[in-house]
């Protein structure tokens, strides 16, 4: 045997053990059963403020920042949104409802709902707890274990396994993915085979604009991305309503299929883990990242004068990525006609199923819409992500020259993402972010009091009529870094002190 086939063979061994004793059962129990308490808990205790607030929420995202130079709250919700939003929601929904059926869907939009509420602690908290630093706001998980749970050390790990997850593993499956459209016009010499040419040159294109992107700091991540996710939101959106109008008839038949099989509770009970519920939890669970702690990185970056007017945008974001983003692709599904049992007997699944239902309308042309929304679904993404990660690397050692050889290295992860694909690459960034969800969840229950107290101060202000401004010793809270008055970040002469 020689060294490449011990070494594959060894990188095999280590992804199945991964996979089989450690991701399965921790993504298939521990991970489910702590972000559904978690959701459930936080809708009851903050009075269902998903559904109380939800139209507060939309008013927010169309304020401005009080300073031009600084995020805006809808500049920190294109970036959440285009984390969340990616390839998953286009085949993993597919995937969901290949595997669990139509069902799948009616358990997703459940746990969208419910992990609103998450959401919304999170990222209040993230607010409440930022930093002032050269260039805006910084925050996150790691800052606000830190701050408010004085244990530094735990914010380190958050910050390591997040970064591990989003700089490396997911950015790099996310150009993977978008070379992976390109193989049906770029197929290989010979069948089967990838075309590594073009994969080279794919990879090099977008290794240099995620590389122009982020080396440009945030305010340009923040702008590219209020730009492309609008986009990609607006040509998928479009895409999926024509497919239901061209199909107006199968609309009955698929809410029927929908509720019928979410409520097969002899199915459900007889193989309860591959079953609707499970496959709905799951998909609604790891696409909107609602508890998981990656969305409140991009939180802590709006300049905004109440920690819970962040929190309510991001709601929103769950709301964009579940009940509009995947409830897209799961119509495309059931009401072009595509026969999605295709994958059960080895045909067809996640991806190519996709492309197959929208050529049912609309040809060639319509794989080509997809493959567009692919990309901008996937670039989006590797923005996003990064995003997160930037805070945390401030967190663990903020210097200029670190933080330029760490944009170096997600350049290069990107372009080697979009040459290779391994398994266990993917694996090992599953592990991370089960730790780094652990860890936030049990972060946020503890936490969730503040948040509580932050809400009650956002609601009396807004029964008085007044625009709420947060100041946190109204609240008896004094360990944060900023709000301490209501012109904390105003300078002796009045001007926005950044």
């Amino acid at each position: 045997m020689d060294f490449s086939q011990w070494l594959n063979d060894k990188f095999d061994a280590i992804n199945s053990f991964l996979v089989n004793y450690i991701n399965d059962p921790v993504y298939g129990y521990l991970l489910v059963f702590l972000l559904v308490l978690a959701g459930i808990y936080f809708t009851i205790r903050t009075k269902f403020v998903q559904f109380r607030y939800f139209f507060s929420g939309v008013k927010t995202i169309m304020e401005p920042s009080p300073d031009k130079e600084q995020v805006s709250p809808f500049q920190a919700l294109m970036v959440s949104t285009a984390s969340r939003v990616g390839v998953g929601n286009i085949s993993g929904v597919t995937t969901a409802i290949v595997s669990g059926g139509p069902g799948a869907v009616f358990w997703m939009w459940l746990i969208a709902t419910l992990g609103s509420a998450s959401a919304f602690v999170e990222s209040t908290l993230a607010q409440v707890y930022k930093v002032k630093d050269g260039s805006g706001f910084r925050g996150g998980p790691s800052y606000y274990i830190e701050r408010a749970l004085k244990q530094r050390w735990l914010g380190i790990v958050f910050s390591l396994a997040l970064i591990a997850c989003y700089a490396y593993g997911f950015n790099a499956l996310q150009a993977n993915n978008i070379v992976g459209a390109l193989d049906r016009y770029f197929p290989g010499p010979i069948e089967g085979e990838t075309n590594l040419t073009m994969h080279i040159v794919v990879g090099l294109v977008l290794a240099a604009l995620v590389g122009w992107t982020i080396l440009n700091g945030q305010k340009m991540i923040t702008f590219v991305t209020s730009v492309i996710v609008p986009i990609m939101a607006i040509i998928y959106i479009v895409l999926g309503l024509a497919i239901i109008c061209l199909n107006i008839p199968e609309i009955p038949q698929a809410f029927a299929a929908i509720f019928t099989a979410a409520f097969d509770w002899q199915a459900i009970f007889g193989g309860f883990l591959g079953s609707a519920v499970m496959y709905g939890i799951k998909r609604g669970l790891f696409s909107n990242e609602a508890g998981m702690g990656s969305a409140p990185n991009a939180a802590a970056a709006a300049h905004t004068s109440h920690p819970a007017k962040q929190g309510l945008v991001q709601m929103l974001s769950v709301f964009i990525d579940t009940i509009i983003i995947c409830s897209t692709t799961a119509f495309i599904i059931l009401c072009s006609g595509v026969d999605y049992n295709k994958a059960t007997n080895g045909g067809l699944t996640g991806m190519p199923l996709v492309q197959e239902a929208v050529s049912m309308d609309f040809g060639e042309a319509g794989v080509v819409i997809i493959t567009v929304s692919i990309f901008l679904f996937a670039f989006s993404s590797i923005i996003g992500n990064y995003y997160y990660t930037e805070s945390n690397m401030f967190f663990i050692k903020g210097h200029a020259s670190s933080l330029r050889i760490f944009r170096t290295t997600v350049v290069v992860a990107v372009f080697i993402g979009a040459i290779l694909s391994f398994d266990l690459a993917w694996s090992i960034a599953d592990f991370f972010m089960a730790i780094m969800t652990i860890i936030n969840i049990f972060a946020i229950l503890l936490l969730g009091g503040i948040a509580f107290k932050v809400l009650d101060d956002y609601t009396r202000q807004k029964k008085q009529g007044l625009d709420p401004v947060f100041v946190a010793p109204n609240i008896g809270l004094m360990n944060t870094d900023l709000w301490k008055s209501a012109d904390w970040d105003v300078d002796k002469d009045g001007h926005p002190d950044f």
